[in-house]
């Protein structure tokens, strides 16, 4: 199951409170204050894991608190800090503040950190407050209570290319055939319900990871259909491959539809490279054959390809790897053979 929102609610530690003590010794029957300090408390940081790729364990925790600071005692000894709680979270986790719904961080990078509720202060115990003056101060300070947040979480996917196509085009199947992703497949719209990621390799130590989105329709800038669950998806990508189906009445029209609902959702996403290649050309036989059926507008041309019978897919992925060079992605796609036990592992390749 693929869960890509989550709300969470995370607590810093209380602070320990400081002590009100005075030392007490033989022969010293009126010794000055040696209070301690209390503890800091433990703080919430939400920390970038890179083998995870859902929100889905958050359905089942969705509250996170730290460990209060102890107190502090007599001989100046301060309370031990409470317990740091660390939050594991997939690349690509945008952080909302529930209240205000206010963007507060993007975390993208392994290992990249974000305190999302700091740990209370502890309280000065009465040694902090003696002065020449005020040599048995009674007074010591309560520890403070620590952040308390609401957080909406957002997943999208980090892929370097994103299918994008109408439903039952042939997405699944192509991601099928290119790595050891097993979506579901089916002759029907809408099989696709959640995202899947698959590492195709291109030649030993060069990959790149592949995204089956969810299938678009007309007005899904507007939230229609899967709508909004599938283009904040896209935005993450590198690059669009774009699936027109073969048997398509106006293979034009689709291409025009599709290039709209991506400029309505976000011009960004109209300024990133774009393979175009028509799909299931096993069923339009010899016609399938040539150049693109509609002009191409700056886009590159993929190709007739069939994810069943395999024809033209080698040539596809031959050119979305130059696309990707091209547009500087080279060095993040290399060192991924091999994935992970998220992302499917590529299948065996032939070198070009």
């Amino acid at each position: 199951m693929f869960a890509d929102r989550a709300s969470i609610a995370v607590l810093g530690g209380r602070g320990g409170s400081g002590c009100v003590s005075f030392r007490r010794e033989k022969y010293v029957p009126k010794g000055g204050p040696d209070g301690g300090d209390g503890g800091e408390g433990g703080s919430v940081t939400l920390v970038v894991n890179e083998h995870l790729r859902t929100l889905l364990d958050f359905q089942f925790r969705a509250r996170f608190e730290a460990e209060s600071g102890a107190h502090g005692s007599g001989n100046k000894k301060s309370g031990r800090s409470g317990q740091d709680v660390t939050v594991a979270v997939p690349p690509g986790t945008l952080v909302y503040d529930e209240s205000s719904g206010d963007l507060l961080v993007d975390l993208v990078e392994p290992g990249a950190r974000f305190v999302a509720a700091k740990g209370g202060r502890g309280g000065r115990g009465n040694a902090r407050f003696a002065t020449s003056t005020r040599q048995a101060p009674r007074k010591a300070e309560p520890g403070r209570e620590g952040e308390e947040r609401k957080l909406l979480l957002e997943l999208r996917l980090i892929a370097d290319v994103g299918i994008v196509g109408f439903p039952n085009v042939g997405k699944s199947t192509l991601l099928a055939r290119v790595s050891a992703a097993r979506p579901k497949i089916a002759d029907y719209p809408f099989t696709t319900l959640e995202p899947h990621l698959g590492l195709v390799r291109v030649r030993e130590e060069q990959s790149f990871v592949m995204a089956d989105l969810p299938g678009l329709i007309e007005g899904a800038h507007q939230g229609k259909g899967l709508g909004h669950e599938f283009l904040r998806h896209i935005q993450r990508t590198r690059t669009i491959l774009m699936l027109i189906d073969s048997m398509s009445s106006n293979p034009g029209k689709d291409l025009e539809t599709l290039n709209r609902e991506l400029r309505e959702y976000s011009e960004d996403l109209t300024r990133k490279p774009t393979v175009v290649a028509m799909s299931r050309s096993d069923l339009k036989g010899d016609e399938a054959r040539g150049g693109p059926p509609f002009p191409l507008e700056g886009m590159r041309w993929g190709g007739w390809i069939s994810g069943v019978t395999g024809a033209g897919v080698d040539d596809l992925v031959a050119t979305v790897w130059e696309v990707l060079i091209a547009a500087g992605a080279q060095a993040p796609a290399e060192g991924r053979v091999g994935g992970d036990s998220h992302v499917a592992g590529a299948k065996e390749r032939e070198p070009w």
